[in-house]
C-alpha cells in the first residue's frame, strides 16, 4: 500500500507543476525562476495554438499552462537584459524549459545563438 501511495503521489506531483522556483511579489505579481529557449526558424508563418500565424519578428512566447494573451516580462539573469513577450501558444513541450521565446525577445535578452538562458519571467494573471 505505501508503494501505491508513494507512486501516485510521485504521479501527481511530477505532471502538477512546471519546473522553475516561484514567488509571489507584495505587487501581486508572479516571479518563476527556470530556462529559456527559443523557436527554431521552421516554425516562422506556421499557426501558434490560439490561431494566430507565427512570427519570429514579434515579441510573443509559449507557455503550457498561462493564459493566451498574458504579458510577461522575460530577464536573462546572466546578464540582466529584459523583455516583454505576449503568451499566444503552447509549450515548451519539455520538462527542462518554463517558457518558448520568438527569435526576436531571445534577441533583445541576448540568449539568441546560445539555445538556451537562465530566466526569470514575471508576470500577473487576469482578474476574474
Amino acid at each position: 500500500m505505501k508503494t501505491l501511495i508513494f507512486i501516485l503521489f510521485t504521479l501527481f506531483a511530477a505532471g502538477s507543476e512546471q519546473p522553475g522556483e516561484k514567488s509571489l511579489n507584495t505587487s501581486g505579481s508572479i516571479t518563476v525562476k527556470g530556462k529559456a529557449t527559443y523557436y527554431a526558424s521552421k516554425f516562422h508563418g506556421r499557426k501558434t495554438t490560439n490561431g494566430e500565424v507565427f512570427s519570429n519578428k514579434k515579441f510573443t512566447a509559449a507557455h503550457l499552462k498561462l493564459p493566451f494573451g498574458t504579458i510577461v516580462n522575460v530577464t536573462n539573469v546572466d546578464n540582466g537584459r529584459s523583455v516583454e513577450v505576449r503568451v499566444n501558444d503552447r509549450g515548451p513541450h519539455s520538462k527542462f524549459y518554463i517558457i518558448d521565446l520568438s527569435q526576436a525577445a531571445a534577441k533583445k535578452i541576448g540568449m539568441f545563438g546560445k539555445g538556451v538562458a537562465n530566466i526569470e519571467m514575471t508576470y500577473t494573471l487576469p482578474k476574474k
